[in-house]
């Protein structure tokens, strides 16, 4: 059956309107683009394809299916380009507003001004919720309404022509340009997992903070403004499209983000990079809500897979790190004596340590779930300490954890203090070195809160038991030597006193005295309290003896020849040289007398 006449004219004319467009065939049309001119023609050519398009529905020749086919492949070739114009057209000012700075960031930042960056920061500033939270989404209008109007029409057209295909080609291909163009812009860089693998982590370090507000701008802005557009466009004009529309853009800018992440959850674990794996948990934790949202389509479940599976695996490795650290403590090897028995470098490393795994506590908490799997009251291992965790029950993993370290940083610390030939400064040392764990907890209210009261005051006790201990290996012998037994003649306890006794007992002692002036201004506790401290300690002890002794004797040496020769110190020189002591250096070679 023939089509009325008047749908002939209709198909000739529309056919016209093809044909003129024609890019294959006229240089005209090849340098004009339609919907860069009027409105009319435009309306006008979309008309027309809506006229091949119904004809071809009541063609039954084939001379007629003909023509409207090569008439609808001319159609929707012009089109294609149409399309691909529009989209170029109009990707310029998305970068322009969101990304202004054109430049290449520098290593240590990127544009922190752009205004897609202070749309973010603003809304964190003035969200009085988490970022777990669908106001954290901001979607940015990538294109003017008008050129969306043109984008759709065309998009139904050949949709409907059968050139789905082709129309999310061209989509995908214009707008994944502009999100790679976004992405360098953000300092995200086209890197394997292998690649990031084999960086020093000092740069990694940086990428990973760079990656953090990258990846908030790019889930929470980019990629929602990238959906968007595609629903404005292509929503309602057939099953899922605009999601397929979608996933051709950023499926491919989406692996180059989370690649990163992965590459860090996967990598060779140390000590060092538990708290950048931390920050990195924490982030990708604020954004999986966001995530879910942005990707909430059946064919994008991958990405919320993946999020998920790199989560879990930073998590892993921020516990794995832990354990492994607790195990390189245990085991530091290092048996080189530390000059003048001061604190320790593993110790200042392992409480510093500690100090920011508290600052964490909260990630921490929740992701440390089991105490420590070594120490126990029943451990045979000679290399382990005992640890009876059965008095903790009310602590929380974490704590227990930490706790764990303080124990073993002071196993490790006991075996490095028999190295020193010296049990007085064997003493010092562990006194040093408990003094700055005790401090360290004291100093972080969070740190504090984890370990309570009785672990403190037990390490407390220890650096003070080691202070007591130091005083009882240095100065018993030198006290020792002030004690009135041994210099009295049998039989004449009023007046019979051995002067020669008492010449070698004065000699005996500024010997000693002299000696230990001599080591131990050299021995050096760092920590100007506890130093005072213990040279207080020292002079209450040994002052007030000497000056009794001195006082009781002194008429005996000074009635005979040359007394200088034994008594060379006052009360005063021996005070004043316990001044000289734990200062880390020699003070002098001599001890400083008074004038007699």
């Amino acid at each position: 059956m023939e089509p009325p006449g008047n749908d002939v004219v209709a198909f000739e004319s529309a056919e016209k309107i093809i044909l003129r467009w024609d890019s294959t065939a006229s240089e005209d049309a090849r340098e004009k683009m339609i919907f860069a001119g009027d409105r009319h023609e435009i309306d006008r050519y979309l008309s027309a394809v809506d006229e091949i398009q119904r004809s071809m529905e009541f063609a039954t020749l084939s001379d007629d299916q003909n023509k409207a086919n090569s008439a609808i492949q001319i159609a929707m070739a012009r089109l294609e380009d149409e399309f691909r114009n529009i989209l170029i057209a109009h990707t310029t000012p998305m970068e322009a507003e969101s990304l202004t700075d054109s430049s290449p960031l520098p290593d240590e930042d990127y544009d922190d001004d752009s205004p897609l960056t202070k749309d973010l920061e603003h809304q964190e500033s003035n969200s009085s919720c988490s970022y777990r939270s669908t106001n954290s989404i901001r979607e940015i209008d990538l294109m003017p309404s008008d050129a969306i109007y043109d984008l759709r029409c065309i998009a139904e057209r050949m949709i409907l022509a059968g050139y789905l295909r082709e129309c999310i080609q061209v989509y995908g291909s214009v707008r994944k340009s502009a999100v790679d163009s976004s992405f360098r812009r953000l300092g995200i860089e086209k890197l394997s997992i292998g690649d990031i693998q084999r960086l020093e982590w000092e740069t990694i370090e940086t990428k990973i903070r760079r990656w953090i507000r990258a990846a908030k701008v790019c889930v929470r802005i980019l990629f929602a403004s990238e959906k968007k557009l595609c629903e404005q466009i292509f929503e309602g004009l057939g099953n899922a499209i605009d999601d397929a529309c979608f996933m051709e853009t950023i499926k491919g800018p989406a692996i180059q983000l989370f690649n990163f992440a992965e590459a860090i959850s996967i990598s060779r674990r140390s000590p060092e990079k538990l708290f950048k794996i931390l920050d990195l948990h924490d982030a990708l934790s604020d954004l999986l809500v966001d995530i879910e949202i942005v990707f909430d389509s059946k064919s994008s479940e991958w990405i919320r897979v993946q999020a998920v599976e790199i989560l879990s695996r930073l998590a892993e490795a921020a516990r794995g790190i832990l354990s492994e650290f607790e195990n390189a403590v245990l085991r530091e090897p290092s048996k080189v004596p530390v000059p003048g028995g001061t604190i320790h470098p593993l110790t200042r490393y392992v409480m510093n340590y500690i100090s920011l795994i508290s600052d964490y506590k909260q990630t921490m908490s929740e992701l440390i779930v089991s105490k420590p799997s070594t120490g126990s009251r029943y451990s045979s291992d000679p290399n382990t300490p005992d640890m009876d965790f059965t008095e903790l029950e009310s602590q929380t993993p974490l704590a227990l954890h930490l706790i764990w370290i303080a124990v073993i940083l002071q196993f490790n610390l006991e075996g490095k203090s028999k190295c020193y030939r010296d049990t007085s400064l064997a003493h010092l040392f562990m006194m040093n070195n408990v003094h700055y764990i005790v401090q360290k907890i004291k100093g972080s209210p969070e740190l504090r809160e984890m370990v309570r009261d009785d672990c403190l005051r037990k390490l407390t006790g220890k650096f003070r038991q080691a202070a007591t201990n130091y005083q009882r290996s240095t100065w018993v012998n030198v006290l020792h030597c002030l004690r009135d037994e041994g210099l009295h003649v049998k039989g004449s306890f009023s007046s019979g006193v051995s002067k020669s006794a008492l010449r070698e007992r004065f000699k005996t002692f500024n010997a000693m005295f002299e000696e230990v002036h001599r080591t131990q201004s050299t021995w050096l506790i760092p920590d100007t309290q506890l130093r005072e401290e213990l040279r207080i300690s020292v002079s209450e002890k040994l002052i007030p003896a000497y000056r009794s002794f001195l006082g009781r004797f002194r008429s005996h040496i000074e009635s005979g020849r040359h007394p200088e020769n034994y008594i060379k110190y006052s009360g005063e020189d021996i005070e004043t040289a316990v001044l000289d002591f734990f200062e880390g250096y020699q003070v002098s070679q001599h001890i400083r007398r008074r004038s007699q």
